[in-house]
């Protein structure tokens, strides 16, 4: 049986903050697809990846790009719950398997949960696509939830979907050339949302 997830699971199972029910979800690719995290060692040591075409060459690349967009997503998680306090979360502190509730799934949920939901795509080397969660988070909320989502890209990342995105959904995009200009960025959609919907602009999230 799936978990239900709900704002009441959120509360339950995120850190406390100034703002414990204003829930501000942060996406990024830090789970794009790698061959590295689905072979086991000794398959890994038997394969030359230098020796490999350029496309399945290019599967093996992004072990440590990946841990270093993880990285930049929750030093921006901390500043966030630190000032101005709101519950900022990833999809792994949750801690619902994907056994239980696909990933895919899980991010929809979460993102219908959230006050705010943002995709934070980092440059980190190469072009990152923004992938299968991103576009199926827009393809279910865009219509009752766009104005709670954002993209936030850095300058140097261009994307086919990031461009397509803005015009089929009207979704808000963003550029960033600092760590602390995307906190900063982020920090004021948080703010707006807040004050939209302490204005009644946006329905309240109970």
């Amino acid at each position: 049986m799936s978990v239900e997830i709900t704002r009441d699971v959120l509360a339950e199972r995120l850190g406390e903050v100034k703002y414990d029910r204003f829930f501000f979800y942060l996406m990024g690719p830090y789970k794009s697809f790698n061959l590295n995290y689905i072979l086991s060692e000794d398959e890994r040591r038997e394969i030359d990846v230098d020796d490999l075409p350029g496309p399945l060459r290019q599967l093996f690349r992004n072990k440590e790009e990946i841990d270093a967009a993880q990285a930049l997503l929750r030093r921006v998680q901390g500043q966030l719950r630190a000032d101005p306090g709101v519950n900022a979360f990833l999809a792994l502190d949750v801690g619902i398997d994907t056994d239980e509730v696909d990933a895919v799934s899980q991010s929809i949920r979460y993102a219908r949960c959230s006050n705010a939901t943002a995709f934070v795509v980092p440059f980190l080397g190469h072009n990152f696509g923004v992938g299968e969660e991103a576009g199926s988070v827009l393809e279910n909320l865009a219509d009752t939830h766009g104005e709670r989502l954002v993209f936030v890209h850095e300058d140097d990342v261009t994307s086919a979907m990031i461009r397509s995105a803005k015009v089929r959904w009207d979704l808000r995009v963003a550029t960033y050339d600092t760590e602390a200009e995307l906190v900063a960025k982020l920090r004021r959609v948080a703010g707006g949302i807040m004050h939209r919907e302490r204005r009644g602009d946006l329905t309240q999230l109970e």
